[in-house]
């Protein structure tokens, strides 16, 4: 196995084309919902598809693409913060050197300080690493010449993939199909609404997450839609000639989101407190391993990591990227010598430490549950509030915020401070996951993590141009480049707008406590709950964050996404019945389907996000040629149609999506 091709030039130029799609991919998703999709297994699958085609393709090649590649689905996260920047009015686009080295240097950080866990979390651990199991499946079932599977894992993720695009064009080009429907009413003075979203990428996305964080989602949306916003509007003296959609919207923003921001930190805070075990343990073997005077040549090649002093050395390289990055950004603040260098190194300490101290928690976290639903975001809350907690003392001592343009940029370096944290955070989050892969099908890990160190740098490349595009033809909540643009069309970039606003207040001493201590309460006694629910073994489980999310997204995003975890429900309990009638073995056919759903589920969100990304170049080439913010859409007044066709459409999609996913069941 050792003798086979691995880290080749074909691979990495393959790798980095994909990371490049799913980079686009991702970034829309996250901008639109808040949520990201792991790449590795869409990325294995194409990789299968594409090498066979060339000879001498081996099962160690696929692993390299998908484990450069899946730096996409992690290093996108960056713009759960990035994108505050524009709504502090600190930037008006995003500078590509500061953007990319950011990442780049964050990225890379990430992947060195999850290296030296590698033995204890992966290869000595019993953690089920759900996603690198099942790209170590796929990539040694697509190995075997006799078998098709690569083939139809590709024509699955083109299937999905084409009837999104479609969609997404009809709906967010075309504008005859609506992405969302909502009826609205009130009883007294309190609100209700009975929403719906249609959005497929959504759908898929609930797919991959599973029932029970389905479940919790839904508590969390009938927690802030059926109890919070009717009693808010009950107390709240609202004008009544208002559209009730805006009065709702509005206290939601003000309020209702906050709660779920307060859940969503104490389900951070608890998920760091459980994994600060394995995380010293983890650090233990790192120092010990650093200290290790074993030759690399007493090391079989399946066992052997980059070398401490490679380790080391690029480290030494990645901490003085950061200080540059970070001087770049503070030198036009105007503020004194001795004040700026020292808020760069407070900014590069802050950085490392609390980046090498989550990247255990990442990577027990993505062993636990998978990469997708890792709480990046909640960690990312934590950093933001202690950076810009830090900040605050720093600032007061040194008279910087006393005045606005101090304050606002304090608002700016912590943000940009926790961006360096999230880069750190989400590729040690991904990079074990990667390592059990290549751990499954004995490839050499000193290679695989070569090959991420690339895909973090291809990954950070694109990330800048692809928010530069999206924020031109859309905009951001709070942040548009335009008066006149089209409300219903901007990205919500939903943790950005958080982070945002949870720094503002710190720094301005605004920061109403009230939402958030009763999110912190709520998350407290979900967590309660849950862990009384573990101790007796309960398959039922209810995931703090989770709930979190259902309160702070609002329901035109939740309910594709709860619709989407049931839909697995639904294909799991009939993929079982099937396979029972058939006198099949029920849980190896159900791998196959869930396998094949899964693959057409990453083609459906692929699909609308890369539709997405398209239609934003349209739509910017449109503006600067003297145009609209919609050149496609079809002018006519259309009533109520497009959210019946859209129902129509996402129902019949839903409905194909069952049948296809079970048709895996061979007879």
């Amino acid at each position: 196995m050792n003798n086979l091709r691995e880290l080749t030039l074909r691979g990495t130029i393959l790798g980095a084309l994909i990371t490049v799609i799913f980079t686009a991919s991702n970034v829309y998703l996250g901008l639109k919902v808040g949520l990201t999709f792991s790449s590795a297994i869409p990325a294995a699958v194409i990789s299968m598809a594409v090498l066979r085609l060339f000879s001498g393709a081996t099962i160690l090649e696929n692993n390299m693409v998908q484990t450069q590649a899946s730096a996409a689905g992690t290093l996108s996260s960056i713009i759960f913060v990035l994108p505050g920047l524009l709504m502090i009015g600190y930037w008006q686009g995003f500078p590509f050197w500061l953007t990319f080295a950011v990442c780049a240097g964050g990225g890379m950080l990430g992947v060195l300080f999850s290296i030296p866990l590698r033995h204890v979390m992966v290869v000595k651990s019993d953690l089920p690493y759900p996603e690198g199991v099942a790209a170590a499946e796929i990539l040694k079932a697509g190995s075997k010449t006799d078998n098709n599977e690569a083939n139809d894992g590709l024509k699955d993720i083109l299937f999905g993939g084409t009837i999104a695009s479609v969609v997404s064009l009809f709906t967010n080009g075309f504008r005859v199909l609506s992405d969302s429907a909502a009826y609205w009413f009130s009883a007294g003075k309190s609100i209700f609404q009975l929403p719906m979203g249609f959005s497929l990428a959504l759908l898929s996305a609930g797919y991959l997450v599973g029932i029970m964080s389905g479940i919790a989602i839904l508590i969390g949306t009938i927690i802030g839609w059926g109890f919070g916003i009717p009693i808010l509007s009950f107390v709240t003296d609202y004008d009544s000639s208002e559209p009730l959609a805006k009065v709702a919207m509005g206290l939601w923003a003000k309020d209702i989101r906050f709660i779920g921001a307060g859940t969503i930190a104490i389900a951070a805070i608890w998920t760091l407190l459980t994994l600060m075990k394995p995380m010293i343990e983890g650090l233990k073997l790192s120092f010990k391993s650093m200290r290790s005077d074993v030759s690399a040549n007493d090391i079989a090649p399946t066992e052997r990591d980059l070398s401490p002093k490679a380790i080391f050395f690029i480290m030494a390289g990645m901490l003085v990227i950061l200080l540059v990055t970070f001087y770049s950004f503070i030198a036009d603040s105007g503020l004194s010598a001795g004040v700026a260098w020292s808020l760069v190194f407070c900014a590069t300490l802050f950085a490392f430490i609390m980046g090498f101290l989550v990247a255990a928690a990442c990577g027990y976290m993505a062993g636990l549950v998978g990469s997708s639903a890792s709480p990046i975001s909640g960690i990312a809350i934590v950093a933001a509030i202690v950076i810009s907690l830090v900040l605050l003392g720093l600032g007061e001592a040194n008279g910087m915020l006393a005045s606005a343009e101090g304050s606002n940029f304090a608002t700016a370096l912590a943000l940009f401070t926790t961006s360096a944290v999230l880069s750190i955070a989400c590729i040690s989050n991904d990079n074990l996951q990667d390592l059990k892969t290549g751990y499954l099908v004995h490839a050499t890990p000193w290679k695989q993590q070569v090959a991420l160190l690339i895909g973090c740098v291809v990954g950070a490349i694109v990330i800048a141009p692809i928010l530069e595009i999206l924020y031109n033809a859309y905009g951001f909540t709070g942040a548009l480049p335009r008066p006149d643009m089209d409300p219903k069309q901007v990205l919500a970039a939903p943790q950005a707008t958080l982070m945002t606003t949870i720094a503002k207040g710190i720094f301005s001493h605004q920061l109403d406590w009230t939402m958030i201590l009763i999110g912190l309460a709520l998350g407290t006694i979900v967590i309660i709950i849950d862990l009384v629910l573990a101790q007796n073994k309960s398959k039922f489980r209810i995931p703090a964050l989770a709930i979190g999310l259902g309160i702070y997204l609002p329901p035109s995003i939740t309910t594709p996404i709860i619709i989407g975890t049931f839909l697995s429900w639904i294909i799991k309990r009939y993929a079982y019945k099937k396979a029972n009638a058939q006198n099949l073995d029920p849980e190896a056919q159900f791998k196959k389907v869930d396998r094949k759903a899964a693959l057409i589920a990453s083609g459906l969100i692929v699909g609308e996000s890369l539709v997405g990304v398209l239609l934003a170049v349209v739509i910017v080439i449109s503006i600067t040629s003297g145009g609209n913010d919609a050149p496609l859409a079809i002018s006519a007044d259309l009533g109520v149609l497009p959210e019946f066709l859209g129902l129509f459409v996402f129902v019949s999609v839903c409905l194909f999506f069952i049948r296809r996913a079970l048709s895996a069941i061979k007879k």
